[in-house]
C-alpha cells in the first residue's frame, strides 16, 4: 500500500468512527428531549402521548383546586385553548392564578396532564421564553412598562 492510500484508509476510518459516535449520541439523547407545548398546539399538532413534554401558559383564573393529599389540580391557558393539569406536590411560592407557568410531565389516558414538575415565573418581570412567545401568538402579550420584552437581553452600557 502506497502512503497516499494509507493516508486515505485513516481518514476514512477516522470520519466513519466519529459519524458512528455522533449516532449513538444523537439516539441517547432522544429519550431526554423534552419539548415545549403551549396548549393551542396541543390542540392544533400531534403530539405524542407517550413522551415527557412542557405545557406552558398561564394559570387560568379560579382553576385551582387544592387536595387534602398535596394534590394541586388547575388549568393553563393561553387564552384560546387551555389543558388540565394535575399535580402532587408543593408548588413554587410563585404559583398564582393569572401568572406564567411551565408544567413538565406525561398526558394521562383521560386527557388530564400528569405534571412531575411545575416552574412558576421568579420575579415580576421575567416570564419563560415559550411562555410569552405562545402568549405572542394568541396576541395576549403585555410587555412590561418601558415597551421591551421582560426577559430581554440587556443593551451593553444601559
Amino acid at each position: 500500500m502506497t502512503r497516499k492510500q494509507r493516508r486515505l484508509v485513516f481518514v476514512l476510518a477516522g470520519m466513519a468512527t466519529l459519524g458512528a459516535a455522533a449516532a449513538l449520541v444523537l439516539y441517547n439523547l432522544k429519550d431526554s428531549m423534552v419539548f415545549f407545548y403551549s396548549p393551542t398546539d396541543l390542540v392544533t399538532k400531534s403530539v405524542p402521548k407517550d413522551r415527557r413534554i412542557r405545557v406552558g401558559g398561564l394559570v387560568e383564573q379560579g382553576s385551582v383546586r387544592r387536595a387534602a393529599d398535596a394534590t394541586v389540580e388547575f388549568r393553563v391557558t393561553d387564552t384560546a385553548h387551555s389543558v388540565p393539569v394535575v399535580y402532587r406536590g408543593v408548588l413554587p411560592d410563585l404559583f398564582r392564578e393569572g401568572q406564567g407557568v411551565v408544567a413538565e410531565g406525561r398526558f394521562e389516558p383521560g386527557g388530564r396532564f400528569r405534571a412531575d414538575d411545575v416552574l412558576a415565573k421568579h420575579d415580576e418581570k421575567y416570564m419563560p421564553p415559550e411562555v410569552v412567545d405562545a402568549l405572542k401568538k394568541a396576541g395576549e402579550w403585555r410587555p412590561a412598562a418601558g415597551g421591551a420584552a421582560p426577559n430581554a437581553p440587556k443593551e451593553p452600557g444601559r
